[in-house]
């Protein structure tokens, strides 16, 4: 049984992940830790700070907090050596650091999306970005989300920039010259634009689109529920690694699976 501690457990997506987990065979969700008391605990204990557990009561950290939240748990799992698990996003140069740094002491997953469907669009997407001109991301999330454009969208701007570059096929150029409104093209990731769409009763939502002369392709991923992400940090939690290391994404394991 594999003693999982989630940290950021009293939000929405912690209670969905505890309720998911505990599900499963051979996983027991067995501390959340946030600093707001959770309206359920789901038969685990209630913690404020990770510090207060002991590294022996757990095999590994579930973050899907915020960013200043990674930094702990970064901390705490790179002194205690238990490995982590990262879905939160918007992470910036500190959280990366601090991760970095675990990484040199422990197993550290992180990815913008724990969705097999999306880890899966975002590979379809790399295998498409050499066959096509232009390509632009829309990215649509509930209307709560702190961060522009989602982490999710981010990673799949670069991948698909990077499957380009290995085919050796250039930066697409923005053919738009005239804008009448400031920002009507969206962000840009490596060349790729993205498109943020923020609006309520909506979960998380991409769709990549691809052009090329006389032909389009659009892949797309929906999550209806916040269930969908339960799976791919199960996978996660499966592929634990007693190695130090930094590994980000789901789509190795899913490729492994896939090869076994």
């Amino acid at each position: 049984m594999k003693r999982v501690v989630i940290v950021g457990g009293a939000g929405r997506m912690g209670q969905a992940l505890t309720v998911g987990l505990n599900a499963l065979d051979g996983v027991d969700v067995v501390a959340l830790v946030d600093v707001t008391r959770p309206l359920d605990t789901h038969g685990a204990r209630y913690l404020e700070r990770l510090d207060e557990l002991e590294a022996t009561d757990v095999d590994a950290v579930v973050d899907f907090s915020a960013p200043a939240g990674v930094v702990g748990s970064a901390h705490w799992c790179a002194t205690t050596r238990v490995p982590l698990v990262v879905g939160a996003t918007g992470l910036g140069e500190e959280a990366w650091a601090a991760l970095r740094l675990a990484s040199h002491e422990t197993t550290v997953i992180v990815a913008s999306n724990f969705s097999v469907g999306a880890a899966l669009a975002e590979r379809f997407a790399a295998l498409a970005a050499p066959y096509f001109d232009r390509v632009e991301i829309v990215e649509l999330h509930h209307d709560r989300k702190a961060d522009a454009p989602s982490g999710t969208s981010i990673a799949t701007a670069r991948v698909i920039a990077a499957a380009r570059r290995r085919a050796g096929r250039a930066t697409q150029a923005d053919p738009t010259v005239r804008f009448t409104v400031a920002g009507a093209r969206g962000g840009d990731v490596d060349g790729v634009p993205i498109h943020s769409v923020r609006l309520p009763g909506l979960v998380a939502h991409q769709e990549v689109l691809f052009g090329a002369p006389g032909e389009g392709l659009t892949i797309r991923h929906d999550s209806f529920d916040r269930a969908s992400f339960v799976a791919g940090v199960a996978l996660a939690l499966e592929h634990l690694s007693p190695d130090a290391g930094l590994i980000e994404g789901i789509t190795a394991f899913i490729e492994e699976d896939v090869r076994t």
